[in-house]
């Protein structure tokens, strides 16, 4: 890890200021359970780390007629513990129930999970200088590329590594943030970017930019949701293939879809197809298994990925058939 100067900001407004213009200037620290070791990978090697935890009310959980709203530096723990994320929002939380271990989640905070920088082994060694950080190509490609992209046509064939992204995706939500020209609030559909548009980073947050707060308006009435995910390990392991799924439903036949794969695409990958598809259909097996197949359609897996598909489709059937019973 190399030397860096560290910070305590104060408030919200004191932030910009502090982190500078650059990536390479300061870096934004929370919980630290990802930039620790991104740092120690030499990954992220800024010069200043600004912490956030000392700035006082940002850790909340608010609900009103309209739904919820969430401060950035709430902990993952105090989300999976309050009762109204639990009875009105389970997508989210089955989504943060198995987020790592439950001493990460005592400090990981929800605007950190979202934020998470790549897994990928090429981007996370010294060793090989990627597109990721500067370099001239995506090690994936012709590489070993088992964890890597299905979906998205590159540079660079990351995959975005947060739970909790699918799930406030699949809700709609929006995050609040707030820079030299004050706050911005933009939809999280809208807040990720596929590597073309910048090869660096993998939303649109700018060097003196921080998120302030989750929004997440209130379902609709018979909308369901559920979280799946298949990961090697039973626990403290990333997924190899999620889905944040929000469905409403009346009498058997879907109104409105909502399905977000994750661990498949640079960013939580909206299966539009799939949706399109069920609006307006009665739910049968054989339309889950359609729209299955239409979430996949677009997949170009590597040579290493390709049970990535039979994952994605085999969930967005389980999640369609199970959120229309």
């Amino acid at each position: 890890m190399q030397n860096f100067s560290y910070v305590n900001a104060t408030s919200i407004e004191q932030v910009p200021s502090l982190l500078g213009r650059s990536w390479d200037d300061a870096v934004v620290m929370a919980g630290g359970t990802d930039l620790v070791g991104e740092m120690k990978d030499y990954a992220a090697v800024p010069k200043r780390v600004v912490n956030l935890k000392s700035i006082e009310g940002l850790d909340y959980i608010r609900q009103d007629d309209a739904g919820m709203r969430i401060g950035a530096l709430t902990t993952l723990t105090e989300v999976l513990d309050h009762g109204a994320v639990s009875q009105d929002l389970p997508v989210l939380h089955q989504a943060v129930s198995v987020i790592a271990s439950p001493q990460i989640r005592n400090m990981a905070t929800l605007a950190g999970n979202i934020l998470q920088r790549p897994r990928c082994w090429y981007y996370r060694s010294e060793d090989f200088p990627c597109l990721k950080k500067g370099g001239a190509r995506c090690y994936a490609v012709g590489g070993v590329n088992t964890y890597h992209a299905i979906f998205g046509s590159g540079p660079s064939y990351i995959v975005h590594p947060s739970d909790a992204a699918p799930a406030l995706m699949a809700l709609g939500a929006t995050v609040n943030i707030h820079g030299p020209r004050g706050a911005n609030e933009v939809v999280l559909d809208d807040f990720f970017t596929m590597p073309e548009m910048n090869i660096r980073r993998e939303n649109i947050l700018r060097p003196n930019e921080i998120v302030t707060e989750i929004t997440i308006p209130k379902p609709e009435a018979n909308s369901r949701g559920m979280f799946l995910k298949v990961r090697e390990r039973e626990s403290i392991d990333f997924a190899l293939v999620s889905l944040a799924a929000q469905m409403t439903t009346v009498n058997g036949t879907c109104e409105r879809a909502s399905l977000v794969l994750g661990g498949v695409a640079p960013i939580p990958w909206r299966a539009v197809e799939a949706e399109d598809y069920l609006r307006g259909r009665r739910i049968t097996e054989a339309r889950a298994e359609s729209a299955a197949e239409a979430a996949v359609e677009d997949a170009a897996p590597m040579p290493h990925n390709g049970y990535k598909v039979e994952i994605a489709k085999n969930l967005v059937k389980q999640a369609v058939q199970a959120l229309a019973a």
